[in-house]
């Protein structure tokens, strides 16, 4: 029975090395969600890991059904009370984690091995739904080795009782599945989804939103973190062209600009003139439908829309990284005619507030009945007034146009936007707040503009009949070089509040070496996003069609399978090598030595032992030749047969022997 119960305990252990790896596997895979699950995971996994390394080590036993029962409840329960519910996909990656490091605790056979291993597979995957840039896809190989090396390990061999060994094993089967890899990536359709979850909480989190407050876009300018990317075919415009449109705020409620809810869905009337610029661009995740344009954009992309306020959007909102094309007229005629409805929006304002600014908007009307002379006069305030372009506005109060225009005067570009449009409806002039980004760093590297948060801005566009709307920008006239040159490089005395911490690279942009380094890195996440994140079923249509002509999706099956067959007979001759077979230093040597004997006429029959050829050659040879010879088979026969572990260069000697005396 004890001999039973042994065998037993044996069967359903598994190797040291794969429970190490296992263990190092789930750290890993565990790593880059922690920004997305709750932190008491760490406090689960680590007690749950220390508790598998004394069942190993024979000081604690495997949990009972109870115990387990209890952690399951447990760990469910804490789920639903860090996320509110089991739905969605922060809840469900939190169950999937919890399972994952729970699972560990039963380990007790190969197969129980495998599964932890599978699901492993599985959370490294899940990872690529809150995170896809290059970084998180090159560290996603790491536990994809550990969890193959683990796989490995499970083997009871010599070999897997080497650690390093196992993963140079796993890291060399992960190669020769990159061919496969390729092939099924470039050839199998791209699938649309086969089933839908709500989008993390805690994506998209900075950026514009639907409504503006004076100092909200001010905190925005704190934010170093990327909002798009967009590359030109042709020349870049200059930084002061680059007015990348998001959404207007037409609504005023004394406070805060916002958008109009009942905006018209139509496009508006509008009419293309001038050169017009095409572009493409890669847009962070905003949770919000609106997408960025030069004026006035349009693009052909079937989900994609023109609405009433000449602003791109989305059928869905942008909750992963989204690439799309447009182009834009910068010179176009917009809208020029308003009904007398839509220009009493555009010159909504509260009852009351704000009385002084409402005064000096009617005495400017009686000095300047023109429209052009008014937009004029009020951008010569801006300028020859005392104002101040700053980061760090003082708080206002309820009459808040009134204290930024005639007390305060420091302001962030939505200050500034927000005032002229008051003032002109004040005066009679039907305007609107416009709310997006301006300017962006050129990356020289890979020609693409990168537009960052602290990019945020915004400006006025005014109506006219008959001309329609024209756009000014109000802090060009108090601070033009943030228009020429962009907010890093025009407010470096407030430059630590918006290049993020101690180890951001924009900190360091002035080092010339850095830069290079940053701006390469950036330059090969933008192909990264544009080659691979975006080779999507239009891009491999398209693909195809070049290649192939017409897309026959019978043919391209039969393709696909006669090229994995290919891969896969290449890799099978690459591993197995058939024309090294006898590649061995010993039997190297002989072959030289059968080239010195065939010289001199002995040949060697097939089949015909050493010994047996040395007594059939043996009567035609000197006796120095004879002792060579035989010096020579001893010497072979002892690394050969004997396993003498004796250096191959006393066979290399003998031959030299036999070669002296035989040539």
């Amino acid at each position: 029975m004890r001999m039973k119960h042994t065998l037993h305990t044996a069967e359903q252990s598994i190797p040291r090395i794969s429970l190490i790896w296992l263990l190092i596997a789930q750290a890993l895979v565990i790593a880059p969600h922690l920004f997305h699950v709750p932190l008491w995971l760490i406090g689960l996994w680590l007690g749950c890991a220390a508790w598998r390394v004394q069942v190993f080590r024979m000081r604690a036993p495997f949990p009972n059904t109870w115990v387990k029962a209890l952690l399951m409840l447990a760990s469910a329960f804490a789920v639903y009370l860090s996320r509110g519910s089991f739905v969605g996909l922060d809840a469900g990656i939190a169950l999937l984690i919890t399972a994952f490091i729970l699972k560990m605790l039963e380990v007790r056979t190969q197969r129980d091995a495998v599964v932890v291993i599978f699901l492993g597979l599985f959370t490294v995957v899940t990872s690529y739904l809150f995170e896809d840039s290059l970084l998180a896809a090159l560290y996603s190989i790491v536990p994809v080795l550990a969890l193959l090396s683990a796989l490995l390990g499970l083997q009871q061999s010599k070999f897997a009782q080497q650690p390093l060994v196992t993963f140079k094993l796993a890291a060399r089967l992960l190669a020769q599945a990159v061919p496969l890899m390729v092939l099924l990536f470039v050839l199998f359709p791209r699938l649309e989804p086969l089933w839908s979850l709500p989008q993390p909480s805690n994506k998209g989190t900075t950026g514009l939103s639907s409504s503006m407050s004076p100092g909200d876009l001010a905190e925005l300018g704190q934010s170093s973190a990327l909002a798009f990317r967009a590359r030109f075919e042709g020349e870049i415009p200059a930084q002061s062209q680059l007015y990348w449109r998001a959404l207007t705020l037409p609504h005023f409620d004394g406070r805060s600009w916002s958008v109009n809810q009942r905006l018209e869905q139509q496009a508006p009337q509008w009419q293309a003139q001038g050169d017009s610029l095409s572009y493409s661009i890669i847009m962070e995740p905003s949770t919000q439908p609106w997408l960025f344009s030069l004026d006035v954009g349009s693009s052909e992309q079937a989900n994609i829309s023109q609405m009433s306020d000449f602003r791109l959007q989305r059928s869905t909102p942008v909750n992963r990284a989204y690439q799309y094309r447009a182009t834009s007229w910068p010179d176009a005629l917009r809208q020029p005619l308003l009904s007398e409805r839509q220009q009493q929006q555009f010159l909504q304002l509260p009852r009351g507030g704000n009385a002084q600014t409402r005064a000096w908007a009617q005495q400017l009307r009686q000095q300047y009945p023109s429209d052009d002379a008014l937009v004029a006069a009020l951008l010569r305030h801006f300028n020859q007034e005392p104002y101040h372009y700053t980061l760090k506005p003082p708080l206002l109060g309820d009459d808040s146009v009134d204290e930024f225009l005639f007390s305060s005067q420091h302001g962030f570009c939505a200050h500034y936007a927000g005032a002229m449009v008051f003032a002109l409806r004040a005066a009679g002039i039907p305007a609107r707040v416009v709310a997006g980004y301006q300017g962006g760093e050129v990356n020289q590297t890979g020609q693409f503009v990168q537009v960052r948060q602290f990019d945020a801005h915004a400006w006025v566009e005014y109506w006219q009949p008959g001309v329609g709307w024209q756009s000014v920008d109000p802090t060009f006239q108090v601070a033009p070089e943030r228009i020429e040159r962009g907010l890093q490089d025009s407010m470096q005395d407030e430059a630590e509040l918006f290049q993020g911490d101690f180890f951001s690279p924009l900190r360091y942009r002035h080092i010339g070496w850095v830069n290079q380094l940053r701006m390469s890195w950036e330059n090969l996440n933008h192909s990264w996003q544009t080659q691979i994140l975006g080779y999507q079923r239009d891009r491999q249509q398209a693909w195809l069609k070049q290649w192939f002509g017409k897309v026959d999706w019978q043919v391209l099956g039969l393709l696909l399978v006669i090229s994995a067959a290919l891969i896969i007979a290449v890799l099978v001759v690459w591993m197995f090598k058939p024309w090294q077979r006898q590649t061995e230093p010993v039997q190297r040597v002989l072959a030289d030595l059968q080239k010195v004997m065939r010289r001199r006429g002995f040949n060697r029959e097939p089949g015909e032992g050493l010994r047996s050829f040395y007594e059939r050659i043996s009567v035609d040879l000197t006796s120095e030749q004879q002792h060579a010879l035989q010096v020579f088979l001893d010497t072979y026969e002892q690394q050969q047969y004997a396993q003498q572990t004796q250096d191959i260069s006393a066979l290399r000697q003998a031959l030299v022997q036999v070669k002296k005396h035989l040539c």
